[in-house]
């Protein structure tokens, strides 16, 4: 379980990985040294505001109001901490330009500081939050124009001179007002506008890591899979192989040499297979296959090693040749590899073993039957499988090769029955080719095999 938690852990981890790869290249350069470097955005930030402002503090020094020209200064330092502490930041700033605009009225880009600080509350709270902290940080200032202009304070504020009529600072106050809502607007926007990006980022890495955990079960699983199959079939053949040759070995030592070369076969063959399998785990670049390829003469040789190891097949075919699809031919090839493994493993006083495999149309039904007089099926508790009683060793079944088959057949939308059939055990399995019906496939041909 363990080891099952750490590889779902790295697959996430590398997918997460890959896609902030990915997000950073797509930044650009400098960028991506801002984003990897926040202090030096701050220091950015802080300055652009300076630059900004530096008009409304050259003329605020002339006139000797210093004191605006301080809180001007206190409001660039604040945006330093606009990134750990955006509201309270946003709040200062709101009442800084407020009193900024009363000690220095018409000050240009006074309100510049709201920009940068509703930014930051709209990047990191929500929508709704953000534009209420919008709402109450431009009101005040906003109110204090529009005051200015029609209220009590129009005289003292506006500072109105003889060659500017009222209504120029009635219509200059009104749009004065309307710029500084509307730019912060605009800036809470593009805050909730990256702050959507950044989310929607973060659930793509997400579902790129719940994929990539996702594929690296499966591939976990069919490993898994062909590990069972190569060491349940080689060793149990294997051991039927020994069983025979050490019984035939006084009575015909030339049956005896074909049993052990057949076993010698067997043994190379499983060495091949585990490492091939084993291969696609150490093999980083992914250069070994995935899927061993299982042609129509892999299941004659299948079924001739069967025989040797003494059963009794009897072989037949009936409809088109198998679809001419590696992964297809390998689910069957397993499929009657496990059923035969079975029969090897727990079949007693076996006559007769029936392998059939019918194609019509998209169907292809497989067929293993054999006439054992067996106890008990693969994963059951008694140890017993079709036909509980064949020479070989007999034990307790764990289920997993029907359960694997069962699997196998699902890719295909398929199914597999396994149980008693009579005195012995009967494997069905129906699988559907989603290929094309060509005309040529539609040919019927029977054959037939027997030991």
């Amino acid at each position: 379980m363990t080891e099952a938690v750490q590889a779902r852990d790295a697959s996430a981890g590398l997918a997460h990985a890959s896609f902030a790869e990915l997000t950073a290249k797509r930044r650009g350069r400098f960028r991506r040294y801002l984003y990897q470097h926040p202090r030096v955005m701050d220091a950015v930030v802080a300055g652009s505001y300076i630059l900004l402002v530096a008009p409304t503090v050259a003329d605020a020094v002339m006139k000797g109001a210093w004191l605006a020209a301080a809180l001007l200064g206190a409001v660039a330092g604040a945006l330093f901490f606009r990134r750990t502490h955006s509201v309270a930041v946003a709040a200062f700033v709101a009442v800084m330009e407020v009193a900024v605009t009363l000690l220095h009225p018409w000050g240009s880009n006074v309100s510049a500081g709201l920009w940068f600080s509703l930014y930051a509350v709209a990047v990191v709270h929500t929508r709704r939050f953000a534009l209420v902290a919008m709402a109450a940080a431009t009101a005040p200032l906003a109110l204090l124009y529009l005051l200015a202009a029609v209220g009590p304070m129009e005289n003292s504020f506006l500072h109105v001179e003889a060659n500017n009529p009222g209504d120029f600072h009635l219509l200059t106050s009104i749009a004065t007002g309307a710029t500084i809502a509307l730019s912060n607007v605009i800036a809470t926007g593009i805050g909730i506008s990256v702050r959507q990006r950044r989310e929607h980022e973060q659930e793509i890495a997400a579902w790129a890591a719940r994929t990539a955990s996702l594929a690296s079960v499966t591939e976990r699983n069919r490993i898994a899979r062909e590990m069972h199959d190569v060491v349940a079939h080689s060793l149990t053949v294997m051991v039927s192989l020994s069983d025979g040759a050490a019984v035939v070995v006084r009575k015909s030592p030339d049956r005896a040499g074909e049993v052990l070369g057949e076993l010698s076969r067997t043994g190379r063959t499983a060495l091949a297979d585990m490492r091939r399998v084993l291969g696609v785990l150490r093999d980083d670049a992914g250069t070994m296959p995935l899927q061993p390829l299982a042609s129509g003469d892999s299941l004659a040789k299948l079924l001739e090693g069967f025989r040797t190891a003494g059963l009794p097949l009897h072989y037949s075919h009936t409809g088109p040749a198998l679809p001419n699809d590696p992964a297809f031919q390998l689910t069957v090839y397993r499929i009657v590899q496990e059923s035969l493994t079975n029969v090897l493993r727990y079949g007693r006083s076996l006559g007769r073993v029936d392998v059939s495999i019918v194609r019509d149309g998209s169907a292809v039904t497989i067929e293993v039957l054999d006439d054992g007089a067996g106890v008990g099926g693969p994963g059951t508790a008694d140890g017993g499988g079709p036909g509980s009683g064949h020479q070989g060793p007999v034990g307790t079944g764990t289920g997993q090769g029907l359960a694997g088959m069962a699997e196998r057949a699902r890719i295909y939308a398929g199914t597999v029955e396994a149980g008693r059939s009579g005195r012995g055990w009967r494997v069905r399995a129906v699988l559907s080719w989603p290929g094309d019906d060509t005309p040529e496939s539609r040919h019927v041909p029977q054959l037939q095999g027997r030991a």
